[in-house]
């Protein structure tokens, strides 16, 4: 296999943003180190509950949508699933600060133990008004998992139980993260590069 050395890692031809669509592009996390670490937080997400206890997944769409597929194709357990969709970004790169639903989950959560998957959380905005609505409708318990942790860019303390990678501030896509609508499908996360 075919490799190359981009801002320090080692990165498999297949992560290479040398398609026309992805140009702009650099890439901050290869498919193989994401696909190492989303296997690593299965086995700790799985392990905190006890055999046979149930664990309902509720993934925050649309970017965490390959997070979860992956997450749960990882853990060696029964799980259930549902989704909300809420918005905060619109079309920018940055957070608008005002967090609205688009999607609310199809079943309840009282007396389950649910765990929210976020792709990423910055500002703590979005996080903290969804643990304020899902706690309110009675799980067991609740936990956060989420793919990139931005802490510099935090206005509100949020509880992450489950991280995958702390980034710095940079505005990423890839791996169902986009931008505009656009760049969802990478293998990888990447960098939009300016200029």
């Amino acid at each position: 296999m075919r490799a190359a050395r981009l801002s320090g890692s080692v990165l498999a031809s297949g992560d290479m943003p040398d398609r026309a669509w992805d140009a702009g592009l650099s890439v901050l996390l290869t498919r193989e180190q994401i696909q190492q670490r989303v296997a690593e937080l299965a086995r700790i997400i799985a392990a905190d509950r006890a055999p046979g206890e149930d664990l309902h997944l509720v993934a925050i769409l649309k970017g965490a949508f390959l997070f979860l597929g992956d997450l749960v194709r990882a853990m060696d357990r029964h799980v259930t699933l549902d989704f909300m969709a809420v918005s905060s970004y619109g079309k920018g790169t940055s957070s608008s600060g005002e967090v609205r639903m688009v999607k609310d989950l199809d079943a309840g959560l009282e007396g389950r133990n649910v765990v929210i998957i976020e792709d990423i959380v910055d500002t703590g905005l979005t996080l903290s008004y969804l643990q304020e609505i899902l706690r309110a409708r009675s799980p067991r318990s609740l936990r956060t998992a989420c793919l990139l942790n931005k802490p510099s860019r935090r206005k509100v303390d949020v509880k992450v139980e489950y991280v995958g990678f702390t980034i710095e501030d940079r505005f990423v896509v890839g791996y169902g993260l986009d931008y505009g609508e656009r760049y969802r499908n990478l293998p990888y996360i990447g960098v939009i590069n300016a200029g």
